[in-house]
């Protein structure tokens, strides 16, 4: 396998199923402690993060790393956008990638510029009307209702605001520009000047959400990381459809 020289892979799988899980939860900072470590990540030096060009594990991996502190950044558009100018300067690798050195990884909780929101508090504040914007990334037939996934309910938070993760990717799969970015997001009714908290199925469209968002140059946004489906499992959490 074709890849950066010096890269380190990172099985997203495994860090997305661990993060449902009691054990590894976002907030279980002993746990993200040693698995960012293992991958030689000692949270001084730039973390650059990229996928197959889908864009949405990157963001996940991204996500999750500058949370716990991690100065982190993300490839536009992924392994085909690199490969071009990695070929050029003599800078890839066949095989398998290296495996690192396991660093000392210290994490600083919420200390990224996109925030870990959690259901009971963003449940509260819809509920009192207090906000925040929520940001439904998802497609439109989940958030009409009419696409499950694999839930037991189907809809979308009171008063999210959808604009599909798809809409954020130009034809080329790189992330739009900022200004188009802050378009879009503006036509989709979620104003500048309030918090932003995006949200999809699974957390990774809802991190590539967050980070065209940041992007674009809002100041405050956070990502419901657990996102529908762990909404959707609380009967206590209201659902809205869309009638059609």
């Amino acid at each position: 396998t074709q890849h950066a020289r010096g890269a380190v892979r990172l099985s997203i799988d495994v860090w997305e199923k661990a993060a449902k899980t009691p054990e590894g939860a976002l907030s279980q900072t002993t746990f993200w402690a040693e698995a960012i470590g293992r991958l030689g990540i000692d949270g001084d030096t730039q973390v650059v993060v990229y996928d197959d060009g889908r864009m949405t594990e990157a963001a996940r991996a991204w996500f999750i790393l500058q949370h716990f502190g991690v100065p982190a950044a993300v490839v536009n558009g992924g392994w085909p956008a690199l490969l071009a100018v990695l070929k050029e300067a003599g800078a890839t690798e066949q095989g398998v990638p290296q495996s690192p050195h396991k660093a000392v990884f210290t994490p600083r909780p919420s200390s990224g510029v996109v925030a870990l929101v959690e259901r009971s508090s963003l449940r509260d504040a819809l509920a009192r009307g207090t906000g925040p914007q929520v940001f439904d990334a998802r497609t439109a037939a989940e958030y009409r209702g009419e696409d499950l996934r694999a839930n037991r309910r189907g809809g979308h938070l009171p008063g999210a605001r959808h604009l599909a993760h798809s809409a954020l990717l130009g034809p080329d799969g790189r992330l739009r520009a900022p200004e188009d970015l802050r378009g879009l997001i503006d036509q989709a009714g979620l104003n500048s000047g309030e918090r932003i908290v995006t949200h999809c199925d699974g957390g990774g469209r809802a991190a590539l959400a967050a980070l065209a968002a940041a992007q674009a140059g809002y100041s405050d946004v956070g990502t419901y990381y657990l996102s529908f489906a762990d909404w959707a499992a609380d009967e206590a959490c209201s659902v809205e459809r869309v009638l059609r």
